[in-house]
């Protein structure tokens, strides 16, 4: 079952704040750095836990990690990772809030060789997931093939966001989402 048919057969309050998610986030392409950044901080704190999780976590999320600026993030200091650590309102697992600051780090990299961490994503496309999975393993932390997989769908690199039938499908496509490029 795709995302898109579940959330209808969800119980309030849960289906509004997955639907708002689907409706206005989900498969659109994100064309600012820091936005990027966030939506992999979040894909990579979901590893093992619900999505819905997440997403009641998300304003939480953006306050612990500076609004998610990639340069405030990679400047953090041993007291930055101690108050993440105690923040109840982020998912504190110390390997996920490392891979947050370290990856924050290799975009700051990427972003001077590259212009912007979207350059360097769309420098790399097209690939294969499998492909995609391999190259972010090779230069980020705590990216495995669902974290990859789901951070390039939700972002307009990976196709299967939405089913066909689903009424946001076609909004995505006119955003023109790179996987849909010929």
């Amino acid at each position: 079952m795709s995302y898109c048919s579940v959330i209808p057969s969800m119980e309030e309050p849960r289906r509004s704040l997955h639907k708002h998610y689907h409706d206005n986030y989900y498969g659109f392409p994100i064309h600012d750095d820091d936005e990027l950044f966030g939506r992999l901080i979040m894909e990579i704190n979901q590893a093992g836990l619900s999505w819905e999780t997440i997403l009641k976590k998300e304003a939480s999320f953006r306050k612990a990690y500076s609004n998610f600026s990639i340069k405030k993030v990679a400047a953090y200091k041993e007291a930055d990772r101690e108050r993440l650590m105690h923040d109840a309102g982020i998912i504190r697992n110390k390997l996920k809030i490392n891979a947050a600051i370290e990856n924050a780090k290799t975009i700051v990299t990427l972003q001077k060789e590259f212009g912007s961490f979207e350059n360097w994503l769309q420098q790399n496309h097209p690939k294969t997931k499998e492909e995609w999975v391999k190259l972010f393993k090779k230069t980020f932390k705590f990216t495995g093939g669902e974290i990859v997989n789901e951070f390039l769908m939700s972002a307009g690199y990976l196709p299967g966001a939405h089913a066909p039938g689903c009424p946001v499908y076609n909004i995505v496509l006119k955003k023109k989402p790179l996987w849909a490029k010929k």
